[in-house]
Protein backbone atom coordinates (compact mmCIF):
# COMPACT_ATOMS: atom_id res chain seq x y z
CA UNK A 1 0.00 0.00 0.00
CA UNK A 2 1.21 3.52 -0.92
CA UNK A 3 1.07 6.35 1.30
CA UNK A 4 0.55 9.78 0.12
CA UNK A 5 0.85 13.56 2.40
CA UNK A 6 -3.05 14.65 2.64
CA UNK A 7 -2.49 18.37 1.34
CA UNK A 8 -0.16 20.48 3.29
CA UNK A 9 -0.98 18.57 6.57
CA UNK A 10 1.77 16.27 7.13
CA UNK A 11 -0.60 13.31 7.39
CA UNK A 12 -0.01 9.98 5.47
CA UNK A 13 -2.95 8.43 3.89
CA UNK A 14 -3.19 5.51 2.22
CA UNK A 15 -3.45 5.62 -1.28
CA UNK A 16 -6.92 3.60 -1.17
CA UNK A 17 -9.21 5.08 1.22
CA UNK A 18 -11.97 3.23 2.40
CA UNK A 19 -15.57 4.13 1.87
CA UNK A 20 -18.36 3.22 4.43
CA UNK A 21 -21.61 3.98 2.33
CA UNK A 22 -22.25 0.40 1.57
CA UNK A 23 -21.97 -0.50 5.46
CA UNK A 24 -25.48 -0.31 6.81
CA UNK A 25 -28.98 -0.24 5.00
CA UNK A 26 -28.06 1.39 1.94
CA UNK A 27 -25.96 -1.72 1.37
CA UNK A 28 -24.78 -4.64 3.85
CA UNK A 29 -27.38 -5.03 6.68
CA UNK A 30 -25.15 -7.94 8.14
CA UNK A 31 -23.37 -5.96 10.29
CA UNK A 32 -20.57 -8.07 11.66
CA UNK A 33 -19.77 -8.81 8.16
CA UNK A 34 -19.20 -5.43 7.61
CA UNK A 35 -16.67 -4.68 10.64
CA UNK A 36 -15.09 -7.90 8.75
CA UNK A 37 -14.97 -6.12 5.91
CA UNK A 38 -13.23 -2.84 7.90
CA UNK A 39 -10.76 -5.21 9.82
CA UNK A 40 -9.51 -6.80 6.59
CA UNK A 41 -9.07 -3.00 4.90
CA UNK A 42 -6.78 -2.27 7.99
CA UNK A 43 -4.70 -5.56 8.15
CA UNK A 44 -3.91 -4.73 4.09
CA UNK A 45 -2.36 -1.19 5.14
CA UNK A 46 -5.55 0.94 4.31
CA UNK A 47 -5.46 3.75 7.05
CA UNK A 48 -8.16 6.15 5.68
CA UNK A 49 -11.63 5.55 6.67
CA UNK A 50 -14.58 8.11 5.61
CA UNK A 51 -18.08 8.03 6.19
CA UNK A 52 -21.22 10.41 6.55
CA UNK A 53 -23.81 11.07 9.00
CA UNK A 54 -26.26 10.29 5.84
CA UNK A 55 -25.14 6.91 5.43
CA UNK A 56 -27.73 4.81 6.10
CA UNK A 57 -29.11 7.38 8.77
CA UNK A 58 -26.42 7.22 10.84
CA UNK A 59 -25.49 3.12 10.81
CA UNK A 60 -22.44 3.44 8.83
CA UNK A 61 -21.23 5.56 11.31
CA UNK A 62 -22.51 3.17 14.06
CA UNK A 63 -20.83 0.40 12.03
CA UNK A 64 -17.33 2.15 11.50
CA UNK A 65 -17.32 3.25 15.55
CA UNK A 66 -17.72 -0.60 16.24
CA UNK A 67 -15.03 -1.89 13.95
CA UNK A 68 -12.52 0.91 14.87
CA UNK A 69 -12.95 -0.08 18.73
CA UNK A 70 -9.26 -0.71 19.87
CA UNK A 71 -7.85 0.22 16.57
CA UNK A 72 -9.05 3.95 16.41
CA UNK A 73 -5.38 5.58 16.43
CA UNK A 74 -4.52 3.36 13.79
CA UNK A 75 -7.03 5.31 11.44
CA UNK A 76 -7.47 8.28 9.82
CA UNK A 77 -11.36 9.00 10.17
CA UNK A 78 -13.29 11.41 8.22
CA UNK A 79 -17.20 11.90 8.33
CA UNK A 80 -19.28 14.44 6.80
CA UNK A 81 -22.24 16.82 7.90
CA UNK A 82 -24.87 18.51 5.61
CA UNK A 83 -27.53 16.13 4.27
CA UNK A 84 -30.95 16.01 6.02
CA UNK A 85 -31.26 13.77 9.40
CA UNK A 86 -34.45 14.19 10.15
CA UNK A 87 -37.69 16.66 9.18
CA UNK A 88 -36.77 19.58 10.84
CA UNK A 89 -35.81 22.81 8.37
CA UNK A 90 -32.79 23.44 10.41
CA UNK A 91 -31.45 19.61 10.95
CA UNK A 92 -29.28 20.16 7.38
CA UNK A 93 -27.19 22.39 6.00
CA UNK A 94 -23.83 24.11 6.84
CA UNK A 95 -25.20 26.60 9.48
CA UNK A 96 -23.68 26.87 12.96
CA UNK A 97 -26.82 25.96 14.62
CA UNK A 98 -27.04 22.10 12.34
CA UNK A 99 -22.60 21.91 12.56
CA UNK A 100 -22.39 21.97 16.49
CA UNK A 101 -25.28 20.30 17.10
CA UNK A 102 -24.92 17.12 14.63
CA UNK A 103 -21.21 16.84 15.41
CA UNK A 104 -22.07 15.79 18.93
CA UNK A 105 -24.18 12.85 17.36
CA UNK A 106 -21.29 11.74 14.71
CA UNK A 107 -19.13 11.34 17.77
CA UNK A 108 -21.27 9.73 19.44
CA UNK A 109 -22.11 7.13 16.60
CA UNK A 110 -18.27 6.73 15.78
CA UNK A 111 -17.61 6.15 19.67
CA UNK A 112 -14.83 8.58 19.32
CA UNK A 113 -13.51 11.94 21.09
CA UNK A 114 -12.64 13.46 18.04
CA UNK A 115 -13.03 13.80 14.30
CA UNK A 116 -9.97 13.24 12.05
CA UNK A 117 -11.54 15.33 9.26
CA UNK A 118 -15.01 16.47 9.07
CA UNK A 119 -16.31 17.73 5.76
CA UNK A 120 -18.94 19.25 4.65
CA UNK A 121 -20.93 17.33 2.22
CA UNK A 122 -22.26 19.76 -0.63
CA UNK A 123 -22.21 23.37 -0.82
CA UNK A 124 -25.44 25.26 0.87
CA UNK A 125 -26.13 28.64 -0.95
CA UNK A 126 -28.35 29.63 2.09
CA UNK A 127 -25.72 29.86 4.63
CA UNK A 128 -22.67 32.14 4.11
CA UNK A 129 -19.46 29.84 4.00
CA UNK A 130 -18.03 32.31 6.79
CA UNK A 131 -20.48 30.78 9.46
CA UNK A 132 -19.55 27.13 7.92
CA UNK A 133 -15.85 28.20 8.53
CA UNK A 134 -16.29 29.89 11.95
CA UNK A 135 -17.86 26.65 13.11
CA UNK A 136 -15.78 24.41 12.22
CA UNK A 137 -13.06 26.40 13.67
CA UNK A 138 -14.68 26.54 16.91
CA UNK A 139 -14.22 22.72 16.87
CA UNK A 140 -10.97 22.40 16.08
CA UNK A 141 -10.19 24.59 18.93
CA UNK A 142 -12.54 22.72 20.97
CA UNK A 143 -10.29 19.36 20.02
CA UNK A 144 -13.67 17.78 18.47
CA UNK A 145 -11.69 17.93 14.46
CA UNK A 146 -8.47 18.51 13.42
CA UNK A 147 -8.87 19.06 9.98
CA UNK A 148 -11.49 20.18 8.04
CA UNK A 149 -12.93 19.46 4.19
CA UNK A 150 -15.20 19.62 1.69
CA UNK A 151 -16.51 17.62 -0.85
CA UNK A 152 -18.41 17.78 -4.51
CA UNK A 153 -17.87 21.96 -4.11
CA UNK A 154 -17.63 23.61 -7.53
CA UNK A 155 -14.28 25.76 -7.97
CA UNK A 156 -14.93 29.02 -7.53
CA UNK A 157 -17.01 27.89 -4.45
CA UNK A 158 -13.23 26.62 -3.24
CA UNK A 159 -11.36 29.42 -3.84
CA UNK A 160 -14.30 31.58 -1.88
CA UNK A 161 -13.57 28.85 1.30
CA UNK A 162 -9.85 29.65 1.01
CA UNK A 163 -10.27 33.28 0.84
CA UNK A 164 -12.65 33.85 3.30
CA UNK A 165 -10.78 31.45 5.99
CA UNK A 166 -7.43 33.69 5.00
CA UNK A 167 -9.47 37.32 5.20
CA UNK A 168 -11.20 36.20 8.75
CA UNK A 169 -8.51 33.76 10.35
CA UNK A 170 -10.63 30.62 10.55
CA UNK A 171 -9.10 26.74 9.99
CA UNK A 172 -9.39 26.31 5.95
CA UNK A 173 -10.18 23.30 4.10
CA UNK A 174 -7.53 20.96 3.29
CA UNK A 175 -9.38 18.55 1.17
CA UNK A 176 -11.49 18.39 -1.38
CA UNK A 177 -13.23 15.20 -1.99
CA UNK A 178 -14.70 15.10 -5.64
CA UNK A 179 -16.83 13.05 -8.19
CA UNK A 180 -13.41 11.72 -10.27
CA UNK A 181 -13.15 8.51 -12.80
CA UNK A 182 -12.68 7.99 -16.30
CA UNK A 183 -15.95 8.76 -17.36
CA UNK A 184 -16.24 11.88 -14.91
CA UNK A 185 -13.60 13.40 -15.74
CA UNK A 186 -15.16 17.76 -15.49
CA UNK A 187 -13.17 18.42 -12.39
CA UNK A 188 -9.82 18.08 -14.56
CA UNK A 189 -11.02 21.71 -15.79
CA UNK A 190 -10.95 23.59 -12.64
CA UNK A 191 -11.16 21.85 -9.63
CA UNK A 192 -7.93 19.77 -9.56
CA UNK A 193 -6.03 22.38 -10.42
CA UNK A 194 -7.52 25.17 -8.05
CA UNK A 195 -6.81 22.26 -5.24
CA UNK A 196 -2.90 22.17 -6.18
CA UNK A 197 -2.88 25.66 -6.17
CA UNK A 198 -4.19 25.99 -2.60
CA UNK A 199 -2.01 22.76 -1.08
CA UNK A 200 -5.04 20.75 -0.88
CA UNK A 201 -5.27 17.60 -0.66
CA UNK A 202 -7.73 15.46 -3.06
CA UNK A 203 -10.08 12.33 -2.20
CA UNK A 204 -11.53 11.26 -4.94
CA UNK A 205 -15.47 9.34 -4.90
CA UNK A 206 -16.82 6.82 -7.42
CA UNK A 207 -13.20 6.16 -9.31
CA UNK A 208 -15.76 3.29 -10.60
CA UNK A 209 -18.11 5.61 -11.83
CA UNK A 210 -20.80 3.84 -10.07
CA UNK A 211 -19.79 0.35 -11.21
CA UNK A 212 -19.32 1.15 -14.90
CA UNK A 213 -16.09 0.61 -15.09
CA UNK A 214 -15.84 -2.39 -13.36
CA UNK A 215 -17.30 -3.88 -16.88
CA UNK A 216 -20.51 -5.50 -14.96
CA UNK A 217 -22.68 -3.54 -17.20
CA UNK A 218 -22.15 -4.23 -20.99
CA UNK A 219 -24.56 -4.07 -23.89
CA UNK A 220 -26.92 -7.21 -24.14
CA UNK A 221 -26.02 -7.91 -20.87
CA UNK A 222 -29.04 -8.24 -18.27
CA UNK A 223 -27.88 -6.02 -15.20
CA UNK A 224 -27.59 -8.77 -12.21
CA UNK A 225 -30.39 -8.55 -9.64
CA UNK A 226 -29.26 -6.53 -6.35
CA UNK A 227 -26.56 -4.49 -8.00
CA UNK A 228 -27.03 -0.99 -8.17
CA UNK A 229 -28.23 -0.42 -11.58
CA UNK A 230 -31.07 -2.67 -11.60
CA UNK A 231 -32.09 -0.97 -8.31
CA UNK A 232 -32.12 2.14 -10.26
CA UNK A 233 -34.68 1.43 -13.00
CA UNK A 234 -38.16 2.56 -12.93
CA UNK A 235 -36.90 5.66 -10.66
CA UNK A 236 -36.20 9.13 -11.46
CA UNK A 237 -34.04 11.12 -9.72
CA UNK A 238 -30.41 11.81 -9.97
CA UNK A 239 -28.45 8.87 -8.66
CA UNK A 240 -31.07 6.42 -10.74
CA UNK A 241 -30.35 8.85 -13.88
CA UNK A 242 -26.81 7.20 -13.61
CA UNK A 243 -28.05 4.19 -15.00
CA UNK A 244 -31.24 4.97 -17.25
CA UNK A 245 -30.39 3.45 -20.65
CA UNK A 246 -33.00 5.53 -22.10
CA UNK A 247 -30.54 8.69 -21.50
CA UNK A 248 -27.90 8.74 -25.15
CA UNK A 249 -24.96 9.22 -22.56
CA UNK A 250 -25.62 6.23 -20.64
CA UNK A 251 -25.98 4.11 -23.64
CA UNK A 252 -22.54 5.77 -25.01
CA UNK A 253 -20.79 4.74 -21.70
CA UNK A 254 -21.66 1.13 -22.88
CA UNK A 255 -20.00 1.54 -26.11
CA UNK A 256 -16.71 3.40 -24.17
CA UNK A 257 -16.86 -0.10 -21.69
CA UNK A 258 -15.95 -2.01 -25.02
CA UNK A 259 -13.22 0.18 -26.08
CA UNK A 260 -11.55 0.65 -22.35
CA UNK A 261 -11.63 -3.27 -22.07
CA UNK A 262 -9.54 -3.47 -24.68
CA UNK A 263 -6.64 -1.05 -23.04
CA UNK A 264 -7.02 -2.91 -19.89
CA UNK A 265 -6.62 -6.11 -21.78
CA UNK A 266 -3.51 -4.21 -23.09
CA UNK A 267 -2.18 -3.01 -19.51
CA UNK A 268 -2.78 -6.48 -18.33
CA UNK A 269 -4.63 -5.39 -15.81
CA UNK A 270 -8.18 -5.61 -14.93
CA UNK A 271 -10.73 -2.70 -15.96
CA UNK A 272 -11.54 -2.42 -11.92
CA UNK A 273 -7.98 -2.03 -11.29
CA UNK A 274 -6.87 0.41 -14.45
CA UNK A 275 -9.97 2.80 -13.28
CA UNK A 276 -8.72 3.39 -10.12
CA UNK A 277 -5.12 3.38 -11.01
CA UNK A 278 -6.27 5.93 -13.60
CA UNK A 279 -7.88 8.38 -10.64
CA UNK A 280 -4.46 7.64 -8.71
CA UNK A 281 -2.34 9.07 -11.63
CA UNK A 282 -3.26 12.74 -11.54
CA UNK A 283 -0.87 14.31 -9.97
CA UNK A 284 -3.82 16.34 -7.87
CA UNK A 285 -5.06 13.23 -6.04
CA UNK A 286 -3.99 12.08 -2.74
CA UNK A 287 -6.38 8.71 -2.44
CA UNK A 288 -9.23 7.35 -4.31
CA UNK A 289 -12.03 6.36 -2.49
CA UNK A 290 -13.15 2.10 -2.75
CA UNK A 291 -16.35 1.33 -1.28
CA UNK A 292 -16.78 -2.54 -1.32
CA UNK A 293 -20.24 -3.92 -0.15
CA UNK A 294 -18.84 -7.90 0.34
CA UNK A 295 -15.18 -8.96 1.47
CA UNK A 296 -14.91 -10.39 -2.13
CA UNK A 297 -15.35 -7.06 -3.57
CA UNK A 298 -12.65 -5.63 -1.15
CA UNK A 299 -10.19 -8.32 -1.84
CA UNK A 300 -10.21 -7.40 -5.59
CA UNK A 301 -9.91 -3.61 -4.76
CA UNK A 302 -6.76 -4.40 -2.77
CA UNK A 303 -5.54 -6.66 -5.21
CA UNK A 304 -4.97 -3.82 -7.35
CA UNK A 305 -3.55 -1.58 -5.04
CA UNK A 306 -0.45 -0.84 -5.98
CA UNK A 307 -1.42 -1.32 -10.16
CA UNK A 308 0.26 2.02 -11.72
CA UNK A 309 -0.56 3.06 -16.00
CA UNK A 310 2.55 3.85 -18.09
CA UNK A 311 1.93 6.73 -20.22
CA UNK A 312 0.88 4.42 -22.75
CA UNK A 313 -2.46 3.30 -21.17
CA UNK A 314 -3.20 6.80 -20.03
CA UNK A 315 -3.06 8.45 -23.37
CA UNK A 316 -5.17 5.66 -24.93
CA UNK A 317 -7.93 6.46 -22.11
CA UNK A 318 -7.38 10.14 -23.11
CA UNK A 319 -8.41 9.25 -26.47
CA UNK A 320 -11.26 6.85 -25.49
CA UNK A 321 -12.47 9.93 -23.08
CA UNK A 322 -10.97 13.07 -24.01
CA UNK A 323 -9.94 14.93 -20.80
CA UNK A 324 -12.03 17.58 -19.14
CA UNK A 325 -15.30 15.23 -20.49
CA UNK A 326 -18.06 13.97 -18.20
CA UNK A 327 -20.50 11.82 -20.12
CA UNK A 328 -23.48 12.44 -17.77
CA UNK A 329 -24.48 15.12 -16.27
CA UNK A 330 -26.12 13.12 -13.46
CA UNK A 331 -22.95 11.69 -12.38
CA UNK A 332 -21.17 15.21 -11.44
CA UNK A 333 -22.61 14.35 -7.73
CA UNK A 334 -24.30 18.08 -7.48
CA UNK A 335 -26.90 19.64 -9.46
CA UNK A 336 -26.44 23.33 -8.75
CA UNK A 337 -29.14 25.54 -7.58
CA UNK A 338 -28.79 28.53 -9.61
CA UNK A 339 -29.59 26.58 -12.71
CA UNK A 340 -32.53 25.22 -11.25
CA UNK A 341 -36.12 26.63 -12.92
CA UNK A 342 -36.84 28.34 -9.81
CA UNK A 343 -33.77 30.51 -9.80
CA UNK A 344 -34.17 31.50 -13.81
CA UNK A 345 -34.85 34.92 -14.92
CA UNK A 346 -37.89 32.93 -17.18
Amino acid sequence: MEYRTLGRTGVQVSTHCLGAMMFGAWGNTDVDDCVRIIHGALDAGINFVVTADVYAEGGSEEIVGRALKGRRDQVVLATKVHGPMGEGPNERGNSRLWIVREVEESLRRLGTDHIDLYQIHRPDPRTDVEETLGALSDLVRQGKVRYIGSSTFPAFQIVEAQWAAERRGLERFVCEQPPYSIFVRHVERDVLPVCRSHGMGVIVWSPLAAGWLTGRYRRGKEMEPGSRGAKAQGRDNPPARRFDLSRPANQRKLDLVEDLSTVAEGAGVSMTHMAIAFTLAHPAVTSAIIGPRTMEQLEDLLAGADVRLDSDALDAIDRIVPPGTTLEDADRGYEEPWLRPGARRR
